[in-house]
């Protein structure tokens, strides 16, 4: 059965690319026009401006396009979803921010005190793969997934987290970028090792672990997220096996591979770019230290 019987607002969130062009305005309204506003600024690069502008449209994708519905229809999808919303979004964010608009933001009172506690390095990684693992315990998932509310205010707080847990590794702060060197690396690693138990449970379970997916009337509860009840309840829907030939375990086993996947790739090529900036300060660092010889040799002849 297609999923274009959900209509065209299901399909592809009219609201959010509103949401989304507004906040596109705002972010060159205060980089560029307001920019002279703020005690420390510098100008916009077009690096930047593209970081973001790619951040809107990978978030677009995968909470407004076909995506977002295909993520409550099959495991597969969703895990897609979640990967790319926590795992690529965050670092694109912050690196599109430009750091003096950082700044003005977490040095506010109230969010500086919950931003410098939750960025701690140890912590960010705790917290973010704790409540990503929290999150996927069968009931904790279902009961969520079921609650607009919540689930809602779930996705912002683990989004809140995944910003926090990248924050150590690409914020581009002058001072104070929090890890270096060899630090990043076991960062990294830490973070891989602390996700594998979430994507185990998924990807070795020997029987349907949500409702939200296996059970027709749960499964329908959950939908009312991204469709209106009315147009379900028209539509006279048994359960998502209408929409997908996969087995709901093998439709779990292939969304926990893909979850993890995505995070190997996406670690991968961020300790490559940890490795490249260690190389590249060490011949710096050494190039320093033989100009500092040579002056020194100099003084002395």
């Amino acid at each position: 059965m297609p999923i274009s019987i959900f209509g065209f607002s299901a399909l592809w969130s009219p609201y959010l690319i509103g949401v989304l062009l507004l906040t596109v305005g705002l972010y060159f309204l205060v980089t560029i026009k307001w920019r002279k506003s703020f005690k420390e600024s510098e100008r916009l690069t077009k690096r930047q401006s593209l970081l973001f502008l790619s951040a809107m449209l990978i978030l677009y994708a995968v909470k407004g396009s076909p995506l977002d519905l295909l993520g409550h229809i099959m495991m597969t999808y969703h895990m897609l979803q979640m990967a790319v919303l926590y795992l690529v979004v965050p670092p694109l964010l912050i690196k599109a921010v430009p750091w003096w608009v950082w700044r003005s933001l977490i040095e506010k009172p109230v969010i500086k005190k919950i931003f410098s506690f939750s960025a701690r390095p140890l912590l960010a990684i705790i917290l973010f793969n704790g409540l990503f693992s929290f999150y996927h315990i069968p009931l904790i998932f279902d009961f969520i997934k079921m609650n607009e509310t919540l689930h809602g205010l779930y996705t912002v707080v683990l989004f809140f987290f995944a910003i926090c847990m990248w924050w150590p590794l690409v914020n581009e702060q002058p001072e104070g970028k929090g890890l270096d060197g060899l630090k990043k690396v076991g960062y990294i690693f830490a973070n891989g090792i602390l996700l594998t138990p979430a994507c185990a449970l998924i990807i070795f379970a020997s029987a349907p672990l949500y409702a939200t997916y296996s059970d027709g009337e749960s499964w329908l509860k959950a939908m009312e997220l991204c469709v209106p009840s009315s147009t379900l309840s028209n539509l006279n829907l048994s359960g998502p096996e209408l929409f997908s030939n996969m087995a709901v375990v093998e439709d779990q086993k292939t969304g926990g591979i893909i979850m993890k996947v995505v995070q190997e790739i996406v670690y991968g090529v961020v300790l490559a770019q940890v490795f490249f900036e260690w190389v590249r300060k060490e011949e710096e660092d050494a190039e320093k230290l033989t100009e500092a010889a040579l002056a020194r040799y100099h003084k002395t002849m």
